[in-house]
């Protein structure tokens, strides 16, 4: 016997339980990808079942068949386009009458149908016993299967009743009455569209009923056709007509029609004589979505999210950066140095660790979102906060990804998959990356160090907070009101009941948006990053100002020659090493220096533990002397000498690194820009910095490192601290406006590539980038220039 191939796609209403089911039938066995030309995303999974191999896609959640989303037109482009062998509808039971109205659309389209009762145990457990047969008998005898998807119960008989009903015509026969002006205009209509039959793939009654409810993508589409602008004309007319007739709008009229239809339906086929009034989900809304504990309770849940993402997330990140690094070095110890070496050292090792180290984060962040989604959770955070963010033209989903948008953009605007209006959706995705990250925070801290008292550093850092959160809202009210602008949605979202999620579908759930970020953004990041590679060491033919490699070698010469006298002359020896006791002694000062410079590497040297580290290092030294009185000085004196070399090379190199990077193509464009952000502070220096941290923001302050000549910096060197303050062309006026610019301009390559991701077009990043940018350049100059005017800074 040969097995059968079957497509099967699965629709319901949003927290109908569909995506679990998905999961239950397709295990791992899932493929995620976007439909074509929109940002809805696509899943497709697999099963075998005996010789049979269904083909099992998971069709957008849906309340209807309108145009009113790209949801509704997905699925129902799918269905009659893809024409799967079998439709199965998965409903609430608990809610099975709202459910219903999705059902009788899916019966209009014609296709075969299976209808499975999802969560039955939820719905008898309140009290509601739905009576299948008399179901099946309602709705034309389509099949109807009785499901617990937490519990993975049904799943068999799903597949057995898709396997039976595939290539049927069990639903071709519904129709529902509209009533007599309807019948008689749906008629005249469907005579219209005869002609046009072999260009469409709906059916003449049904594309009639889309055009008497003015669906918008079904009459674009037909006005496409050759031929069509009478028939166009004529449907205007009629529906005129029956508006006239009817004296009410006709698509309020037809929904009222379906709405009467599964009243009825219900009636017949549920027993509702014990459904209680209070169920757990209602008695535990009682407290989470309470007007005086709800906010409370949001918070601490979004704390705790935040925390799991941006705290938990940085150990495992921090083991792949170091890592990631050690590779690096393992890479640059086989290879001979060269262009080669550095493209792949610094290019490409450093670009794919630079995506590596979000992965942990981004893991997690959809762990916990598929939690709070699982567990129904999310509905009632959205439902809580709509009523602040609609103030401001956002949804109130759009406060979860914002607030993440603290921690890091990426994970902000992957977020926003929450939110299924795309005005919305895109309005959060903009604004997103005006909260402050954490890639921005060790600007802040370096910057606020360098020229802001200890007193007041708290203050300043905290001001940068307020302004990028006021300035999102003034922005996505602006963008709601211009290039956005259009109906609110209204928050209408069905509250589903209260659910244990099963793990199986929350790692499934995190696991396909995280490997997206990784295949997409990081691909995108990678070749970004050998981009920043190339214009910030190309070109390498450079004319130094100064000949470096001479300045090395008479520091070595210097340095030997001290040796030799101060070191070497009174033992009466050519090398340390004829000494065992002076050689050993060097080695021992050496060890305890090193291990200090380990232990107080992210210090600062005011803290209580440097100073206590300090003090151990000085006793552990003075041990040594005690023991040594007559060989110490020297061998002190060589290991000062030999450091002293060390950081003059060093120093020289840096600053051989620091003219060349001044020469470079990313230098040269600094200096290019150099007039334009002149008015705003900033010298060539800084404006290298902020070109190079688009790529991302962290970047800043090592490109801040390598022009000032100090080696590879973080945000705890204290010597970039003292390099700023002492550097004439800074002050705190500049500094602050240096972090105001950071805060709100072009967001990291990351960002941008995951916003192309999301919204399926370069359009929004380079709008992102353009706006983001422009407002940077107006509030920075008017924060320095009306700084300068208050007699701040010099």
């Amino acid at each position: 016997m040969v097995g059968k191939k079957v497509t099967v796609a699965l629709v319901g209403n949003p927290n109908s339980g569909k995506t679990t089911i998905f999961n239950n039938l397709t295990g791992g066995r899932q493929h995620v990808g976007n439909y074509p030309g929109v940002t809805v995303e696509k899943k497709e999974g697999y099963r075998n079942l005996g010789e049979n191999e269904f083909s099992i896609i998971d069709l957008p959640g849906t309340y209807s068949l309108t145009a009113y989303s790209q949801e509704e037109v997905v699925t129902r482009n799918f269905i009659v386009n893809d024409k799967p062998d079998v439709v199965i509808d998965i409903l609430d039971t608990s809610n099975l009458e709202r459910n219903l109205y999705l059902t009788v659309q899916l019966l209009e389209l014609g296709h075969p149908l299976i209808l499975a009762l999802n969560m039955v145990d939820v719905a008898e457990a309140a009290g509601l016993k739905i009576n299948d047969a008399r179901l099946s008998q309602c709705l034309n005898g389509i099949p109807v299967v009785r499901t617990i998807g937490v519990r993975k119960e049904g799943m068999e008989s799903i597949l057995h009743n898709a396997m039976q009903a595939s290539g049927s015509k069990l639903a071709s026969g519904f129709k529902l009455d509209y009533g007599v002006h309807v019948e008689e205009a749906l008629q005249k209509l469907e005579s219209l569209l005869l002609p046009l039959h072999k260009e469409i793939n709906f059916s003449e009654r049904w594309l009639a009923l889309k055009l008497l409810e003015n669906d918008s993508n079904i009459i674009e589409s037909l006005r496409k056709l050759p031929n069509s602008n009478e028939i166009m004309a004529s449907c205007r007319t009629i529906r005129e007509e029956l508006v006239k007739e009817l004296g009410e709008d006709i698509e309020v009229f037809i929904a009222g029609q379906r709405y009467q239809f599964v009243g009825k339906v219900f009636q017949q086929v549920a027993d509702t004589r014990s459904l209680t009034t209070m169920t757990t989900s209602d008695k535990i809304d009682k407290v989470l979505t309470n007007r005086m504990f709800g906010l409370p309770i949001f918070f601490a849940l979004m704390w705790l999210v935040f925390n799991l993402v941006f705290t938990i997330g940085d150990i495992p990140s921090g083991w792949i950066e170091t890592g990631m690094g050690k590779f690096g070095e393992y890479i640059g110890d086989i290879m001979g140095d060269g262009p080669l070496k550095s493209l792949i050292v610094d290019g490409i090792i450093g670009g794919v660790g630079s995506v590596l180290t979000f992965v942990p984060g981004i893991l997690l962040l959809f762990l916990a979102i598929a939690l709070l989604e699982d567990t129904g959770y999310m509905a009632r955070a959205a439902f809580i906060m709509d009523r602040l963010m609609r103030r401001f033209g956002l949804h109130g989903k759009s406060f979860i990804p914002l607030m993440l948008g603290f921690g890091c953009s990426v994970s902000a605007i992957m977020g926003t998959r929450t939110l299924e209006n795309p005005r919305d959706r895109i309005i959060t995705i903009l604004i997103s990356p005006l909260m402050s990250c954490s890639a921005k925070l060790p600007v802040y801290t370096v910057l606020i160090a360098a020229f802001f008292d200890a007193d007041i550093a708290g203050n300043v850092l905290f001001s940068i907070y307020v302004i990028g959160i006021i300035l999102s809202m003034i922005v996505a009210s602006l963008f709601r009101k211009t290039v956005l602008k259009g109906e609110s949605e209204p928050f209408v979202m069905e509250l589903p009941p209260y659910r244990i999620p099963t793990l199986k579908s929350v790692v499934i759930h995190m696991w396909e948006r995280g490997s997206l970020y990784v295949k997409k953004a990081g691909t995108i990041i990678l070749a970004a990053s050998i981009l920043m590679w190339f214009l910030t060491n190309y070109p390498t033919n450079v004319e130094y100002s100064t000949n470096y490699e001479a300045l090395i070698v008479q520091a070595e010469a210097n340095y030997t020659q001290q040796v030799e006298e101060e070191v070497l002359a009174p033992f009466a020896i050519e090398d340390v090493e004829a000494n065992e006791q002076l050689a050993g002694l060097i080695g021992q000062i050496q060890d305890i220096e090193k291990n200090f410079e380990e232990q107080t590497k992210e210090l600062e040297e005011d803290s209580s533990e440097y100073v206590a580290l300090e003090a151990d290092k000085t006793e552990k030294l003075a041990q040594i002397e005690l023991g040594n009185p007559e060989i110490y000085p020297s061998a002190a004196k060589y290991v000062e000498l030999t450091s002293g070399l060390e950081e003059t090379k060093e120093k020289i190199t840096n600053q051989k690194a620091g003219e060349k990077l001044e020469k470079s193509y990313a230098g040269q464009f600094g200096k290019f820009v150099e007039p334009a952000i002149r008015p705003l502070g900033f010298d060539w220096r800084v404006g290298v910095s902020l070109v190079a941290g688009v790529s991302a923001k962290e970047v800043i302050i090592s490109t801040m490192g390598t022009i000032y000549s100090l080696g590879a910096t973080d945000e705890t060197s204290a010597t970039l601290k003292h390099a700023l303050a002492e550097d004439k062309n800074l002050n705190p006026l500049v500094a602050y406006s240096l972090m105001i610019f950071v805060l709100i301009y072009s967001p990291c390559l990351a960002a941008l590539a995951v916003m192309k991701r999301e919204t399926g077009s370069w359009k929004w990043p380079a709008i992102s980038m353009i706006y983001s940018t422009t407002l940077a350049y107006i509030v920075t100059f008017i924060v320095y220039q009306g700084g300068k005017l208050l007699g701040f800074g010099g």
